[in-house]
């Protein structure tokens, strides 16, 4: 049997109805400002850790060639550039150049990158590439504003402490503190002059690779320069891939795990950092960004299996501390080029 309500009629209101109260507004807990940038820094050390295991497949040559035409096939379907973006007829010659230099910075940045954690542990690695934007910053700190005002002596004297830091670390890491070579291969282990050397190349190419960003984003053009230099890239560096790795890069596990890089080290981080920067200052964002050597250091422990001694872990540290005071001695010298 079936129980139907029987509608009663209303009762009348015994005082004048009022207007009724709008519901209270719902309150969702507040994401941190913070949350987007060490997502995107755990996203881009996870991708290299991910990069890193495919070597054994397609060396580093080959998984740069996939992880530069991915992340191109992803940001020209963001960006969708005309087919004149390619079309070099019309424009400056500055501009041409600009954007030949942003395409080979890319890829020589990514190539000597991947050729240097095939040598030396992730975080070490990172460490050393980490200089490239340190000495980026600690140069803007020692300039001044943008007019070139230089800065007084005791903001000088803050320079040349984050300078030093970031010499002992390194210091540290080459071994050559302790006279028994052991910063850096692992914990204890020699590490291997090459890999210093070609993360120090990608220092050098980061650093190349910012510069050049301020000069084709003045361009105005949004992600398409970007889209237009990661083709130029991708067709640069795919026939050395081609050559090195042949047919393996077509093996579905390979294909999936280049999809994967790409997405972790390039679209992810990209769209998380966009998103921070607009809840959050360039400056602090910055100081956030230091902590990448750090996250490199933990993904190689955690997923590689790269354990780092006391020395290794003292030296990242002091390079990390190093790179977040001189970012932050940057923005003050940009903002108030007073003396220190």
């Amino acid at each position: 049997m079936v129980f139907m309500a029987v509608p009663q009629p209303a009762e009348r209101p015994a005082t004048r109805p009022t207007r009724a109260t709008p519901p209270a507004p719902v309150t969702r807990p507040r994401v941190p400002a913070t949350a987007p940038v060490l997502a995107a820094i755990a996203s881009v050390q996870v991708g290299a850790a991910l990069a890193r295991h495919l070597f054994a497949r397609v060396g580093p040559t080959g998984m740069v060639s996939l992880r530069l035409v991915f992340a191109a096939l992803i940001l020209v379907a963001v960006a969708r550039p005309a087919l004149t973006a390619f079309d070099p007829r019309g424009r400056p010659r500055r501009e041409i150049a600009a954007l030949l230099g942003y395409a080979a910075v890319l890829a020589a940045m990514n190539w000597s990158f991947y050729e240097a954690i095939d040598r030396i542990p992730l975080g070490i690695a990172v460490t050393f590439e980490f200089l490239g934007p340190l000495g980026v910053a600690l140069v803007g700190s020692a300039v001044g504003s943008p007019g070139g005002i230089p800065r007084g002596p005791l903001a000088r004297l803050r320079d040349l402490s984050w300078a030093a830091l970031a010499a002992a670390g390194v210091v540290l890491l080459g071994g050559f503190g302790d006279g028994s070579g052991g910063g850096g291969g692992g914990a204890g282990g020699a590490i291997d002059p090459v890999g210093i050397a070609l993360a120090l190349l990608a220092g050098a190419f980061w650093a190349a690779y910012i510069l050049l960003s301020a000069q084709v984003g003045r361009a105005g053009a949004g992600l398409r320069p970007l889209a237009v230099a990661l083709v130029l890239s991708a067709l640069a560096v795919t026939p050395a891939g081609v050559l090195t790795a042949g047919t393996a890069l077509l093996a579905p596990v390979v294909l999936l795990g280049g999809l994967g890089v790409a997405l972790l080290s390039s679209a992810l981080p990209y769209a998380l950092e966009l998103t921070a920067l607009r809840r959050m200052s360039p400056s602090a964002f910055g100081v956030m960004m230091s902590l990448e050597p750090a996250a490199a250091a933990l993904a190689g422990l955690v997923i590689l299996g790269e354990s780092l001694g006391p020395v290794e872990v003292l030296a990242i540290g002091l390079v990390t501390v190093a790179s977040a005071g001189s970012t932050w001695s940057s923005s003050r010298a940009g903002s108030n080029p007073a003396p220190g």
